[in-house]
């Protein structure tokens, strides 16, 4: 398997991908990420890159990420938000979780805000769904679907035993 080679191929994984939790508010449009390739201060910068970003792609698809290798000082998170402005968060010398957890805390949705999207996500009235706590009991209620057999009786040449006495 080609995609298990490299350093730490369990990034690849779709598992390791569902497991991140910065979804990003609406706000947010651009999210960079200043850093450089040496240098202790810039350490933590380099393991977030590392570990979160690609859940950070996985779970934002409407959102630009970009890495500014090797052109900063100081490491330093940028975002740019839908009204124009940009916000800074200074990274130096912080370690990867605490960047993370800053990153989630400033720009991340609120756990009842993801509650509340995954509910209306599941939408009840969809008239594909059927069976207990939906709109339609039986599959046989929905328009051009073949009527329960307890209900009209299926023509015989659709019935096993009538079908498999003629051969």
């Amino acid at each position: 398997m080609p995609f298990m080679k490299g350093a730490a191929p369990i990034r690849r994984t779709l598992q390791y991908l569902e497991a991140g939790n910065i979804i990003f508010k609406e706000r947010v449009k651009i999210f960079s990420i200043h850093y450089n390739t040496l240098g202790d201060n810039h350490r933590g910068t380099r393991e977030f890159v590392f570990w979160h970003l690609p859940q950070i792609q996985f779970k934002n698809p409407n959102v630009q990420v970009i890495t500014l290798k090797n052109m900063t000082p100081t490491p330093l998170i940028r975002c740019y938000l839908t009204d124009g402005s940009d916000m800074l968060i200074d990274v130096d010398d912080c370690d990867k979780d605490k960047i993370h957890d800053h990153v989630l805390q400033v720009l991340g949705k609120e756990k009842q805000t993801l509650k509340m999207e995954a509910t209306a996500l599941e939408k009840k009235d969809n008239p594909a769904n059927f069976g207990y706590m939906c709109e339609k009991h039986c599959i046989c209620e929905i328009f051009g679907q073949v009527p329960c057999p307890a209900v009209v009786p299926l023509p015989k040449m659709w019935r096993g035993k009538y079908k498999n006495e003629q051969v």
